[in-house]
């Protein structure tokens, strides 16, 4: 790295923005390189703060806060994008920040994430821009239907999304964003939804993981396996894809890039996040580096490690919902001795809420996700 830009070595502060699971994860594999890790979110006891030196709770729009937090940090980075774009800015005054804010400003809305990709030749599904009954309405008959509208800004998960499938669906689906900007997509008929979780360095050094396959339920990802079951020439093109938008915006740190792969054997880029992902999860155990020794890296300025995959993996989500009938059975999932167990630190079990993941490895994709779907199984035996 350049003199102005020097290697962020070990031994110093990463600040993280957010304090959740990623952030957990990220700090786990922060500390094993040795670096101290600072956590900056409006909640105390998280997941994150658990594991970092120093957790610093207060909102993210107490700016002068924002800047107290970054002077005492060699880097920032996050594992949660829906922060302002004035804390980054606030951030960067004192402390890179990576990625940097211009991307989160890009990824955090639905709206400037699909004009970006469209206007730099990626290929996403038609869209329309809704601030009214009537610019719904005018979508309907543009890009037909069904069609899913969404809230511009701040979803994830399913959340702040609507299908609609008849022209009297409108109103209501019009009411139900409150005078919130929308997005109005159409809808795409796919066969899989799978991801390419990549990293960027400062010097533009570029690292892809294997392409992961997902599959979720009730909007919320339940398994994701890799290698992902699709030909050879349609995973390098998506890490091509990957390649060619972490570019474009100038990415350093890491940024996910969800996809669907079409009927017919196309790729359309669904969302990018500009962080580790949940899909990524099966790295810590599945790859020589994991994405959050990645992400390390590549804030820090470090060449990047191998993203190669050791064995066949897959990753079953742990909701809260496992809870409601008593604490899962720990040692009946583990009985396996091919299945890893990650828990989050969460006190509270909700339904929906992500308590942890469960990771197995096989000698095929096929015999690894059996293995991790009977282990979640096996966490309900009483």
């Amino acid at each position: 790295m350049s003199p102005l830009h020097p290697t962020i070595l070990p031994g110093a502060t990463i600040g993280v923005l957010g304090s959740g699971q990623l952030g957990r994860m990220f700090a786990l594999a922060a500390r094993e390189l040795g670096y101290r890790i600072f956590i900056y979110s409006p909640d105390n006891d998280t997941p994150a703060g658990q594991i970092g030196d120093q957790e610093f709770v207060h909102a993210y729009t107490e700016l002068d806060k924002i800047r107290e937090f970054a002077q005492q940090v060699q880097v920032v980075t996050f594992e949660f994008e829906n922060v302002h774009s004035d804390s980054t800015s606030a951030a960067a005054e004192f402390a890179p920040v990576r990625p940097d804010g211009r991307v989160l400003h890009t990824t955090q809305n639905r709206l400037r994430e699909k004009t970006f990709l469209e206007g730099n030749g990626f290929p996403v599904t038609p869209f329309r821009r809704i601030n009214s009954l009537a610019d719904l309405q005018a979508a309907v008959q543009d890009l037909g239907l069904p069609a899913v509208l969404k809230t511009a800004d701040f979803g994830y998960d399913g959340k702040g999304q609507v299908k609609i499938t008849a022209v009297d669906q409108l109103d209501s689906a019009w009411r139900a964003m409150n005078g919130a900007e929308g997005i109005y997509e159409a809808y795409v008929s796919f066969e899989k939804e799978v991801s390419v979780v990549a990293a960027r360095t400062l010097k533009g050094e570029f690292a892809a993981f294997p392409v992961f396959e997902n599959a979720h339920a009730n909007h919320i990802l339940d398994i994701t396996f890799a290698p992902a079951a699709i030909n050879p020439q349609l995973a390098r093109e998506a890490a091509e894809l990957a390649s060619g938008i972490l570019k474009k915006l100038d990415v350093v740190g890491l940024l996910t890039v969800e996809m669907f792969v079409t009927k017919d054997g196309r790729l359309l880029v669904n969302e990018l996040a500009p962080r580790t992902h949940n899909s990524g999860h099966l790295t810590i155990d599945a790859c020589v580096t994991s994405q959050f020794e990645q992400q390390v890296r590549a804030v820090c300025g470090l060449p990047l490690g191998s993203t190669e995959l050791r064995r066949p993996a897959a990753m079953a989500n742990l909701l809260g919902d496992l809870w409601q009938n008593g604490e899962p059975n720990w040692a009946a999932a583990l009985e396996d001795p091919f299945v890893k167990l990650h828990l989050y630190g969460k006190a509270e079990a909700r339904a929906g809420r992500k308590m942890g993941h469960l990771t197995a490895t096989g000698d095929t994709t096929e015999e690894a996700v059996r293995r991790v779907t009977e282990a979640r199984q096996r966490l309900l035996r009483r």
